[in-house]
């Protein structure tokens, strides 16, 4: 048996100008990949379609688990298989994830209509994800997708993830050759080798393997971008469940996007109110420490006023027996100094201004020419020594008194602070 001709292999130029033109596409319909690796995963696919001209670059919507919806690069065809001497065409669609090349990309087997995946396969599981070791252990920048493919072609080699499903043919078949027969049912339109027994694109040997009842698969989550067509007429039963699970699928999707957005409404006004929650604690907290600093400052206000008031009591209670007798007498006596330094600042006080009533009184004498100059002078000279000499002993006692006044004051603060 020999197997149809495959695809013609896609021009290099049209590739990289494909490349070039969706990765430096910018604004909403631009590609989620990093700027600085964007040259190295156009440098990936390049190699790859270089290697391997079935596989082609494609860009597609791709649909993870939580409904998220991203457009991405892909890598769709097939990959070649050598089982048993026979090569084989494996449908795959490799994605590169908006994590590329940094993390691994997500590997697909794409089965056509007539294929079905292996079960329990130690690599594929039953939705076509692809897991192997070279996958689990990418090492950026050194992993790419050329070894990707090469270290797949290999593993699928040792065990092979698809085997075509035998369906009853309808008609009867008027070639009594059975292998012509067979070839008729595990051979796609598209140009990929499928196997039932392992019928290869080298030759048409038949290995006998048991018989496997139909079975339907819902479609891939890999996207729907496959360009697999199919020679037997689809069963309509098949066509309803498969219309059917697209359809629950699309409205669950769509149920899932907008309770999400709706979400994330909720919790951006969330949000939004914890930030304004957060600048009014700011502002209450920063009202409550001024009027704790305003307490305190009024507090040692009050203090102040009652240490004042108790000592303006006790002046008022130790004189006021002295000043009843003396109001009725001469004003001079009405004041008593209760300590000799008060007695000397009265004296000094009194002694300065009388000097400067005198010198006032001989300048006046002066412009009325009731004395001369000379004695002008020599007067004046005399009262400035004398007047000089009350004011600075009056400057020393004020000195005195407020040293005196000061340890006091200190004395009585740190009687109310102990009480």
């Amino acid at each position: 048996m020999v197997p149809p001709a495959g695809p013609n292999p896609p021009n290099p130029q049209l590739i990289q100008q494909f490349l070039s033109s969706v990765l430096s596409q910018r604004g909403p319909s631009a590609l989620p990949y990093s700027e600085d690796t964007k040259w190295l995963i156009r440098t990936h696919l390049v190699s790859i379609t270089s290697a391997y001209p079935s596989l082609e670059p494609k860009t597609a919507t791709f649909t993870h688990n939580d409904g998220r919806s991203v457009n991405l690069l892909q890598a769709d065809g097939t990959i070649p298989m050598s089982y048993e001497g026979v090569t084989y065409n494996i449908p795959v669609v490799i994605w590169l994830m908006d994590s590329y090349p940094r993390h691994p990309p997500c590997v697909y087997v794409n089965p056509t209509r007539d294929m079905v995946i292996k079960r329990a396969h130690a690599h594929v599981n039953p939705s076509g994800l692809v897991t192997v070791p070279y996958l689990q252990n990418w090492v950026y920048p050194s992993s790419n997708l050329v070894e990707l493919v090469k270290n797949l072609s290999a593993v699928f080699g040792q065990d092979p993830p698809l085997f075509s499903q035998r369906r009853p043919n309808p008609s009867p078949n008027p070639n009594p050759n059975p292998n012509v027969g067979h070839s008729t049912s595990s051979v796609s339109n598209s140009g990929y080798s499928s196997y039932s027994g392992y019928s290869g694109s080298s030759g048409s040997v038949n290995h006998a393997r048991p018989a496997i009842p139909p079975r339907t698969y819902p479609p891939s989550p890999y996207g729907s971008s496959g360009s697999f067509s199919r020679v037997q007429a689809d069963d309509p039963n098949d066509v309803f469940k498969r219309n059917a699970i697209n359809k629950l699928v699309e409205m669950v999707h769509g149920d899932m996007a907008g309770l999400r957005k709706t979400r994330e409404a909720e919790i951006e006004g969330l949000f939004n109110a914890q930030a304004v929650l957060r600048q009014r604690s700011e502002q209450l907290n920063k009202g409550l420490k001024e009027m704790v600093d305003e307490k305190e400052g009024l507090e040692q206000q009050l203090q102040m006023v009652l240490m004042n008031s108790d000592v303006l009591d006790a002046w008022s209670r130790e004189n006021e027996g002295k000043t009843r007798g003396s109001l009725d007498g001469d004003v001079d006596d009405a004041f008593e100094c209760i300590d000799p330094l008060s007695k000397q600042l009265l004296d000094c006080t009194a002694s300065d201004l009388a000097i400067e009533d005198v010198v006032y009184s001989l300048d006046k004498a002066l412009q009325d020419g009731s004395i001369g100059i000379e004695e002008y002078l020599k007067n004046v000279r005399s009262l400035s020594r004398k007047q000089f000499y009350h004011r600075a002993t009056a400057a020393k006692v004020r000195a005195v008194q407020m040293q005196s006044q000061v340890a006091n004051m200190a004395s009585r603060l740190s009687h109310y602070v102990s009480s």
